[in-house]
């Protein structure tokens, strides 16, 4: 027997990996695997190691992850923080108020999804969610995006000129139009539903912020 091989066993026999004791003795794996992979105590070494990368690595993704989540709740209390520093200036903004109270009444609530959504038919609500979206949170227009939602009995093109022109969104930036089957049992939409969206976390937790602060400030 080789005398490198009695010194492999020994290893072996110390819970090494082939990687281990190739790197301390020089010796391809290939040759290790051919040695002891017939081996049932070798075996038994190889499932106790699996089992023990599967527990460090578990640990390690463990860590990453709540660094990831710490990192992502000091990012998401940046905007928070920022939102209530803005309260008491915005506070005396007509628009602003209009904003957040359309938002708090027809807006989508859900915070972990990041879409700042809102749909109306009434075109005054959709233009002043716009103005609100750009003039107070900053938002660039070209990041603002459009749906409608119409009836199979309205002209398309027609309803997209209509929205546009009344939240001053261009076309090239509405999504594809989703289709109602049927028509409204006792109200005809003239121009569908309008949904303006915007995807943004971080404005999210602004706007959620504010919406708190103007209900404890009534």
């Amino acid at each position: 027997m080789r005398k490198d091989r009695y010194s492999a066993i020994k290893l072996r026999k110390q819970n090494k990996s082939y990687n281990e004791i190739s790197k301390i003795l020089n010796i391809p794996k290939s040759t290790l695997v051919y040695w002891f992979s017939d081996k049932n105590w070798s075996k038994d070494i190889k499932n106790k190691l699996s089992a023990r990368n599967v527990l460090s690595l578990k640990k390690r993704l463990g860590l990453i992850n709540r660094i990831r989540t710490k990192k992502w709740e000091k990012w998401r209390e940046g905007f928070r923080t920022e939102a209530r520093k803005e309260f008491k200036k915005f506070l005396k903004k007509p628009l602003f108020i209009s904003g957040i109270n359309l938002y708090w009444g027809e807006g989508d609530s859900v915070l972990k999804n990041g879409n700042v959504r809102l749909s109306n038919t009434d075109h005054r609500m959709i233009s002043i969610f716009v103005r609100f979206l750009i003039n107070i949170v900053g938002v660039p227009k070209e990041k603002i995006k459009c749906t409608m939602i119409l009836y199979p009995d309205l002209k398309e093109e027609k309803c997209k000129l209509f929205w546009s022109n009344m939240g001053g969104i261009p076309s090239s930036q509405f999504y594809k139009t989703q289709f109602i089957k049927g028509k409204h049992p006792t109200k005809r939409l003239e121009n569908g539903i309008c949904m303006i969206q915007v995807l943004s976390r971080g404005i999210k937790e602004k706007i959620m912020v504010w919406i708190d602060l103007l209900y404890k400030n009534i």
